[in-house]
């Protein structure tokens, strides 16, 4: 009896504030001991500002739900390059809950997890005052809509053999091409996929009806996927979309989980690709099969679009401990490596490449810091390139911008992560003329 009043209460608490839960890890992918901070992940209990209210979460959890709340704020000034010198703070908050069905309802390898999203203020990118005129986000939080969404509400099983199911309102970058989220320029954080090309591929906190099939054992998993692609997604309200759909995005993955080295250390490497039946117009080639911006026709409109990706990542020093979402390194240095491919034809950001590494406990007197270094090139398929000069022959021809980030974060508190960061940013929005960016920026991350 007390069960099925705990899941009335937590389904009251979810809904009655509303808010967001963080995507749960689909993979066994090695993750630093702060990822609390990670803007697409559910924070952690029970280390939460509020506490265990009077012993209410406690219950809660031990009847097998588990409710978790947070706020990112992204704060980012320019102090170099843009037309004007600007700051702008925007932020997001997340409120879950997460369901196991088998303690609550006695159905044995069954998961439950709702989320709801709520994004608010503004981008230095987006601001016309600051005209950055850059191709990556300065500021990853922003986006898709300054509104409230439902993110998540999905439905997981066990279906023994190794394999498991899961169905619903998904946010596919959270299972395919995902990717921790602890850095704020949006070139290393989240799906790499969905920030080249996000005009079909939607990351967190966009939702999409989808089912994932995965086969996982020790060492290695497989799985695929099959989501609606629907504009209406994008539609700044919370309602789920219906009718619109104009295809399928079907995604793969293969990956390898191993322990390596003489301390057995971590590690992750995984290679996918997917398909989306979508029509989508061509970059450069009209329907004559000449360039439109000298015609004067349609583009010419291309069936089906397609990609690859490859993503390493390695702890190769330092101490870690098993986590029930992957092994977390407690210590020591984790490099990783995203490789990105679109297809020529469609996309006019066809491919991007981003290194980095993460060191824990960098201090020994501060052992739950951590510092991240990344760098990243994002490149302007030439084809569209092209097309603009062709459209504009007195203009600069756009090639790759680079991206550089530096953190350090401060875990002030379990439940509170500071990480003052400054980014740098060669040839914004790929053109060699533009002055180099230089933004100064914090992230933070509250879990209540």
């Amino acid at each position: 009896m007390f069960r099925l009043t705990s899941a009335a209460v937590g389904l009251v608490v979810l809904f009655g504030p509303a808010a967001p839960a963080w995507a749960q890890r689909a993979n066994q992918v090695p993750a630093t001991a702060t990822q609390d901070a990670d803007t697409q992940q559910q924070p952690q209990s029970p280390a939460t500002l509020t506490g265990e209210w009077g012993g209410l979460r406690t219950k809660l959890r031990d009847d097998g739900i588990d409710i978790t709340a947070g706020y990112t704020s992204e704060f980012a000034a320019n102090v170099q390059g843009g037309l004007r010198h600007d700051a702008t703070e925007t932020g997001q908050f997340t409120f879950g809950a997460k369901i196991d069905t088998g303690t609550l309802f006695g159905l044995q390898g069954g998961t439950i997890q709702a989320s709801i999203t709520y994004r608010r203020g503004k981008d230095l990118g987006d601001d016309a005052h600051a005209g950055l005129g850059n191709l990556q986000q300065v500021q990853e939080v922003y986006g898709r809509g300054q509104t409230w969404r439902l993110t998540e509400l999905w439905y997981q099983q066990q279906l023994g053999g190794g394999f498991d199911l899961k169905l619903g309102r998904l946010a596919q970058g959270a299972d395919f091409s995902s990717f921790s989220c602890s850095f704020e320029n949006l070139s290393f954080c989240g799906a790499p996929v969905g920030n080249i090309a996000g005009d079909y591929w939607y990351n967190w906190p966009v939702a999409q009806w989808g089912a994932r099939l995965r086969l996982k054992h020790p060492g290695w998993y497989v799985m695929v996927g099959a989501f609606e692609n629907n504009p209406n997604n994008l539609d700044n309200d919370f309602a789920i979309s219906h009718g619109g759909a104009t295809g399928v995005l079907v995604p793969v993955e293969a990956g390898w989980t191993p322990h390596l080295g003489p301390h057995h250390l971590p590690g992750s490497y995984r290679i996918g690709g997917w398909y989306n039946s979508s029509n989508a117009p061509d970059v450069l080639t009209g329907t004559d099969r000449r360039p439109f911006a000298i015609t004067g026709l349609d583009p010419l409109q291309r069936t089906g679009r397609y990609g690859g990706y490859i993503l390493l990542q390695q702890q190769l020093t330092g101490t870690y401990k098993d986590d029930p979402d992957g092994p977390k390194a407690t210590h020591g240095l984790s490099v990783f490596l995203n490789l990105t491919q679109t297809d020529r034809q469609t996309e006019r950001t066809d491919n991007q490449i981003a290194a980095g590494l993460f060191y824990v406990g960098p201090l020994a007197q501060r052992p739950q810091d951590d510092v991240g270094l990344a760098v990243a090139r994002t490149h302007v398929n030439s084809r569209a390139a092209d097309a603009e000069l062709l459209a504009a022959p007195t203009s600069e021809r756009a090639r790759s911008e680079y991206d550089a980030e530096l953190y350090y974060s401060i875990a002030v508190r379990k439940w509170l992560i500071v990480r003052p960061n400054v980014q740098y940013v060669i040839d914004p929005g790929g053109y060699d003329s533009a002055t180099a960016l230089v933004i100064l920026g914090i992230k933070s991350a509250i879990t209540f």
